[in-house]
């Protein structure tokens, strides 16, 4: 028979050797918060749940167990062979452990297929991760970068992370860049998935020496940051980014591509054409809607960005602010790794 294991337990047995997670909840469930990791073999499709849980309410439990059997077992043969095919160990999981889950796992054991069952299913989880963010002991020395729109701190950041330095990328964990454009091109997170990332990144690097991050505000397109991270920003070493206008325009285009989503820019700038100087605005908007953008983006810069991020990024006192005057995004990157080496702080 299959085992039941708490979510601490399934993370002691990855800590030694990888065990897949295996989502059976419905698509939508699916796709609306799982656990980081975990692939998705569902027991139901979206309107075989439906059509389940109606039976439930409407029927009764016979009623609605007769027909979830009667949907499960006409395709339990491709079912067990998805699960064969995935090496290793397995542990499934639903909503909160119960029958659909418990089916499986057992189905499966009676095939031999050895399986864990996630004790509590995502909901033990996401209270794992609500425990695990609210009582949080931050340890590794912050440092966060600060700059400009279009210095490239992400970028930096996930250059960074490439290389095996420990980052958090929040705008990544968010889906979203910060900005009124920041969810064009990009599928945005809700807080459960957020939460999620953010709880397994934190706990990945709890025992290093330092830990780099962004200056975000504390809401992030959908989500927002918990209290002592929005804490370890405010205290946290600067590291500023200092770039030529042209340059970061140059990032900006890389990063947004606003020639792939004209329309969907146009849109978001009508959000805050009402906060620029008429004569400015109209000019962004006629550079937007010709194509002009690399001009819209040194307006926008110049005249919205710039004097908000000036704004919103007080002198703190007693927090050390290093300041890199650089040309480009690569310029930035040499100056950091430069800096965290002459500080001794390897990962």
């Amino acid at each position: 028979m299959f085992q039941d294991l708490s979510i601490e337990k399934i993370k002691e047995r990855q800590a030694t050797k990888p065990v897949a997670l295996i989502d059976v909840r419905s698509p939508s469930e699916f796709r609306d918060a799982t656990i980081p990791g975990s692939r998705n073999i569902p027991f139901f499709t979206d309107d075989e749940r439906a059509e389940v849980g109606t039976l439930y309410v409407q029927v009764g439990v016979h009623a609605a167990k007769e027909r979830g059997l009667e949907i499960a077992s006409a395709k339990l043969p491709q079912f067990v062979k998805e699960f064969a095919a995935i090496p290793g160990d397995k542990a499934v999981f639903c909503w909160r452990g119960g029958m659909r889950s418990k089916t499986v796992a057992t189905v499966l054991s009676l095939m031999d297929i050895h399986v864990y069952r996630l004790s509590g299913g995502y909901r033990a989880y996401r209270q794992w991760v609500l425990d695990k963010l609210e009582a949080f002991d931050f340890q590794p020395k912050p440092y966060v970068i600060h700059g400009l729109t279009g210095t490239g701190k992400t970028n930096l950041l996930r250059r960074l992370k490439a290389k095996g330095y420990p980052v958090l990328d929040l705008e990544g964990m968010a889906g979203h860049r910060g900005s009124v454009f920041g969810q064009i091109g990009l599928q945005a997170n809700n807080q459960k998935t957020f939460d999620a990332l953010l709880a397994e990144e934190l706990l990945g690097h709890q025992h290093r020496r330092y830990l780099l991050f962004e200056a975000e505000s504390k809401r992030i397109g959908k989500v927002v940051m918990p209290p002592f991270l929005a804490e370890q920003k405010d205290q946290a070493t600067q590291l500023w980014i200092e770039m030529p206008l042209e340059a970061r325009v140059r990032q900006i285009l890389a990063d947004y591509r606003p020639e792939e989503h004209k329309e969907a820019y146009l849109e978001a700038f009508r959000f805050i054409k009402g906060r620029i100087h008429i004569p400015v605005a109209a000019e962004i908007e006629q550079c937007l809607g010709n194509d002009e953008f690399g001009e819209a983006v040194s307006l926008l810069l110049e005249h919205y960005y710039d004097p908000r991020y000036e704004h919103s990024s007080p002198i703190r006192e007693n927090v050390e602010k290093i300041i890199f005057d650089v040309r480009n995004a690569d310029e930035a990157e040499a100056a950091i790794l430069a800096y965290l080496a002459s500080r001794d702080g390897s990962s």
